[in-house]
């Protein structure tokens, strides 16, 4: 064998094997940050596992509290507001009471009589004395004297008989007021339509005329 066949043996025998399947497959590196195939590798970056711009733990917690205050808001106004409901509807439960109260006090001054209306009464009385000083017929004497002081009597007593029906039917009309004052609205709408029905009749004289000079 010549020099040059044994230098080509050599050179073939020294020259290394290449590498199997299995050596570059643990030469690959791990994408985690691993090398050699290790899969306990430490990745080289952050190992938290958790991305740096999630939300901590601090903004998670705040926000139920922030709920949790918009709802203790909202049920303080609720209660604010039905505070002020209730007020409002005790403000108005006095004013319609104190109301029918009035209209039964006026439906009962009407059938029974008022100051006003005596005072009214002597004044017709004392013009139709002052007219018929000088002479008059007995007819007029009656008229002047006994008649206008009746019929104003009769128009005094009336009024307040209407103003107590009107105050009564305002008070009845009302919503959802208590059963006392309804109660007492509706006697004053009684004796209120009483007392102008009597007024009315007395003031045309459909009750009683008046006297003749004749009888």
């Amino acid at each position: 064998m010549d020099i040059k066949t044994t230098e080509k043996t050599e050179e073939k025998t020294s020259r290394p094997e290449p590498e199997t399947a299995e050596a570059a497959a643990d030469a690959v590196v791990d994408p985690r940050g691993g090398a050699d195939g290790d899969p306990g590798g430490a990745p080289s970056g952050d190992v938290s596992g958790v991305r740096s711009d999630a939300p901590d733990d601090s903004e998670l917690d705040g926000e139920p509290d922030d709920e949790l205050n918009d709802d203790e808001l909202d049920d303080d106004e609720l209660d604010e507001a039905a505070t002020v409901t209730e007020t409002a509807a005790e403000d108005t439960g006095i004013g319609a009471g104190a109301a029918a109260v009035v209209s039964a006090a006026l439906g009962a001054v009407a059938l029974t009589g008022t100051w006003t209306g005596k005072v009214v009464s002597e004044r017709e009385t004392l013009m139709g004395q002052i007219s018929t000083s000088q002479g008059g017929s007995t007819a007029q004497q009656i008229s002047e004297i006994y008649g206008d002081a009746w019929h104003s009597t009769a128009l005094v007593n009336g009024l307040f008989a209407l103003l107590a029906l009107i105050v009564a039917l305002v008070v009845l009309t009302l919503p959802r007021r208590p059963g006392w004052v309804r109660a007492v609205a509706a006697a004053g709408a009684v004796l209120g339509g009483l007392g102008l029905l009597l007024s009315v009749g007395t003031y045309f004289d459909l009750f009683l005329s008046l006297p003749t000079a004749g009888s």
